[in-house]
């Protein structure tokens, strides 16, 4: 049956020798050796090669001769890949040579055959070196046992190199079944769950684990909500208002908020929120005003960074929660890296240097991400020096980087939202509409499982949802009654979002309570 022809499956794509074959491969790899051994002899499909197995009997009997010939005769290797399995097979054969006293040969197959796989200078070398030490270490004592497990090395090293169908790839058929539910999950437009998906079904998930309903209503500010934003362990969400102040609220364990914290300090309107990597401190921007650092656990201002006058954009930490940078729209202030005693570390400013209006860090801590003059995104290797610079046609307004700092996205007045890479290899961002933009600063954000989705508020007081392999929204999420002026989504609770808007409000989005599904 080994050669059968025999096809199987609706579409006739399957060869039913290969499939028994891998199902046999994974029964012995999960420990079942009786039902292997057994599907064996039932089909007369061989999880062996018949070249694999004639091969692990060369080597197990030391027939180098038979080896090499058998090797040579695969059809299926590559020139490059056959001098590789046969340089190993020459490598065991001349220690096995030493072993057994016989200088000479190994000498005459090293200067022979070895030079003819083309394998190097410096491999045919480091081989002759080998040799000289293994001579010196007195290796002609070796036993059987030794030796044994010598060639039980060489067949784990060759089965790694040599291609189907001599070797199955190892665990295949998992492979393939993590192949499927992948592309499933990749078509599939609402995956959000960290759950296990089931081979008993095709994968499709509904709208039931995804926040597209108001679940809970903030209206402590007093004025317009313009920015909000979770701590990164998701226990946390803080809030900055056009009312001079921010609030610390605390997430609880049904999914709902409480109010942990008045911060009341700035005398201007408070633009930006920061929190450290390790949620202990959250930093402040007030509009055209000082920049305050705050103990997220009493909720007192630890430090005041700057003076009146001071113009601060945005504000980004480093891993560390010990730096971070805040660039400002003066051009004479640039960006600076300050710790949290305020002493500065370093700055980037100059009469080159443009206004500043928006800056992040990557998680990593490896890039500076900063947007300049409307136009223009600048990534800084903090490390090397080394930067890039990548232009828009229209006005930027805000920026955010995803947990894996491969990527970013940049909103932008002509109502696109822009997706790049860090790395800087792509010519053409990843483009998504559907939004109204034209005036405002509005905010987006990374959210979901793996950061899969994007969202972002709107002009026209709607939430926007985008699956980030589609340019078009998968959710609209209305509720509030004006702009949507920035939104977060949890980074541990992947189904709830908050929203921060001018009718004074922050919305808190989850699952549908009508599933009786609780964030």
């Amino acid at each position: 049956m080994e050669n059968s022809p025999t096809t199987i499956g609706s579409k006739g794509l399957i060869k039913q020798n290969e499939f028994v074959r891998v199902i046999i491969q994974s029964l012995y790899s999960l420990g079942y050796r009786k039902s292997g051994s057994c599907l064996e002899s039932e089909s007369g499909v061989s999880y062996k090669s018949m070249n694999l197995e004639l091969l692990e009997s060369q080597i197990l009997e030391g027939d180098w001769d038979g080896c090499i010939n058998t090797l040579s005769a695969i059809q299926e290797l590559a020139d490059e890949t056959r001098a590789s399995v046969l340089f190993l097979v020459f490598k065991q054969c001349l220690l096995e040579y030493l072993i057994g006293g016989d200088d000479s040969l190994a000498l005459s197959v090293l200067r022979n055959q070895v030079p003819a796989l083309r394998m190097g200078k410096e491999n045919v070398h480091n081989l002759a070196y080998s040799i000289i030490c293994l001579k010196e270490m007195e290796l002609s004592k070796a036993d059987d046992n030794v030796i044994h497990c010598q060639r039980k090395n060489l067949l784990t090293e060759l089965e790694t190199l040599l291609p189907p169908p001599a070797v199955l790839p190892e665990r295949r058929l998992e492979h393939l079944v993590e192949t499927a539910i992948t592309a499933q999950i990749d078509s599939c437009d609402y995956h959000n769950s960290i759950e296990p998906i089931s081979l008993y079904e095709d994968h499709n998930c509904s709208r039931d684990q995804f926040p597209t309903e108001t679940i809970q209503t903030l209206t402590e500010h007093e004025n317009e909500v313009w920015f909000v934003q979770f701590s990164n362990n998701g226990e946390h969400l803080a809030s900055s208002s056009s009312d001079c102040t921010a609030i610390i609220w605390k997430v609880l364990e049904d999914g709902r908020l409480s109010f942990k914290h008045m911060l009341r300090s700035h005398q201007t309107p408070v633009s930006f929120v920061a929190w450290s990597p390790d949620d202990t401190k959250l930093l402040t921007c007030g509009n055209v005003e000082v920049l305050k650092l705050w103990d997220v656990e009493t909720g007192t201002c630890k430090h005041t960074f700057g003076d009146h006058g001071f113009v601060v954009s945005s504000c980004a930490w480093f891993p560390d929660s010990k730096r971070f940078v805040c660039g400002s729209s003066d051009p004479e202030k640039g960006i600076c890296m300050w710790d949290c005693d305020g002493n500065e570390i370093k700055a980037w400013r100059g009469t080159r240097m443009p206004k500043v209006l928006d800056l992040a860090v990557t998680p990593d801590g490896e890039n500076l991400i900063s947007v300049m003059s409307d136009l223009e995104i600048r990534i800084l290797n903090v490390r090397t020096n080394a930067e890039q610079v990548i232009p828009e046609e229209q006005p930027i307004t805000s920026l955010s980087v995803s947990a894996d700092s491969k990527f970013f996205i940049v909103n932008l007045n002509s109502q696109e939202i822009h997706l790049w890479d860090v790395a800087g290899k792509w010519k053409k961002p990843l483009k998504y509409i559907g939004h109204q933009q034209h005036k405002y600063v509005i905010r987006s954000c990374f959210g979901g499982l793996d950061s899969s989705f994007i969202a972002s508020g709107s002009e026209n007081s709607k939430v926007y949802i985008w699956n980030r392999r589609n340019s078009r929204p998968i959710e609209v999420l209305s509720g509030h009654l004006m702009t949507v002026n920035c939104v977060c989504w949890n980074p541990k609770r992947h189904q709830m979002l908050a929203s921060a808007s001018d009718d004074h409000t922050i919305r808190i989005w989850g699952p549908s309570r009508s599933k009786n599904i609780q964030c």
